[in-house]
């Protein structure tokens, strides 16, 4: 019971419809986008509180349980089966029980049926407590290089080509940096599009960010397609975009990364050191070369 006083007194006087705080909560949990080690403490305590969690994949949900021991009742939530199951994690809230709901990775509600739920949960007065932490989007844009006071995230476009060129065109002119996710068997008809549409914008592409295998490239969009590999490209894809008119920082080549995974494997410079001889020598931005330098170092 303390952990409904202290959240109530988070999200005091920001609700616009009264609660029940005889019934159960419903907590909003972000789960790891890759690395477990991602997970908070508090979305551990949660997990392992509640009297069920709604998951969007069981299976998937199930490895997380399984690494950090939590013995909670998992069961199906999709976008399948969200109006059939609805009904019954609403009859859960009513009896009192503490329902979490997850994603297969990152924050709930976006670009997922979680949000299905939440809004049946706020408008019966349950109350919805947010648990951060990780997200996609919010991964791909701390490293994309590009202005972020200002960013759109737009999600997944439509399967359809000509639907997605004309969404494209719609935001042709939007000046603010854009964020999409993007299934990986239609990365490249998107990249395509964009660069017909849009023009050879710089973007970001993250694909298995915070995995084993996390890839990440920056630079204009046809260099980004010249890279992608011939065989089918696996994993979830996030791409930020540049606003029009927003220039990127200048990207890497492949011989500078090479360059900074030597020195940093030899250990005879300091992380310092190598950001200082690799800015001068390349005329690039000591801050911007020192970042990338510090994130290939936690690679290792």
């Amino acid at each position: 019971m303390k952990e409904r006083k202290s959240e109530s007194l988070l999200i005091n006087g920001i609700r616009s419809r009264p609660v029940n705080r005889s019934s159960g909560s419903l907590y909003v949990v972000a789960t790891p986008i890759g690395n477990l080690e991602d997970i908070t403490l508090r979305a551990l305590r949660i997990l392992k509180s509640v009297a069920t969690i709604a998951a969007e994949n069981v299976v998937h949900s199930k490895v997380l349980c399984r690494h950090f021991k939590i013995k909670t009742r998992i069961i199906s939530f999709n976008q399948h089966n969200q109006k059939a199951k609805a009904p019954v994690l609403i009859g859960m809230l009513k009896s009192g029980d503490d329902v979490a709901v997850v994603t297969d990775a990152g924050t709930p509600g976006i670009s997922d049926p979680g949000v299905y739920f939440i809004n049946l949960a706020l408008e019966g007065g349950f109350r919805v407590i947010p648990i951060p932490g990780p997200s996609a989007l919010i991964t791909a844009l701390s490293v994309s290089g590009m202005q972020i006071d200002k960013f759109i995230f737009l999600g997944f476009l439509s399967n359809k080509p000509g639907r997605r060129k004309n969404q494209l065109r719609e935001l042709s002119s939007e000046t603010c940096t854009m964020v999409f996710y993007e299934a990986p068997h239609r990365l490249s008809a998107m990249l395509k599009d964009i660069k017909e549409v849009m023009g050879d914008r710089q973007i970001l592409m993250g694909r298995e960010m915070t995995k084993v295998f996390e890839d990440v490239k920056r630079g204009p969009v046809s260099a980004i397609i010249e890279s992608l590999p011939g065989d089918k490209i696996k994993g979830e894809i996030t791409l930020v975009v540049a606003g029009k008119g927003e220039k990127m920082l200048k990207p890497f080549s492949s011989d500078i990364l090479n360059d900074i995974d030597k020195m940093i494997a030899e250990q005879r410079m300091s992380i310092k050191d190598i950001a200082d001889l690799i800015s001068k020598r390349e005329e690039l931005s000591f801050r911007q070369v020192y970042k990338e330098c510090i994130a290939r170092k936690e690679l290792k």
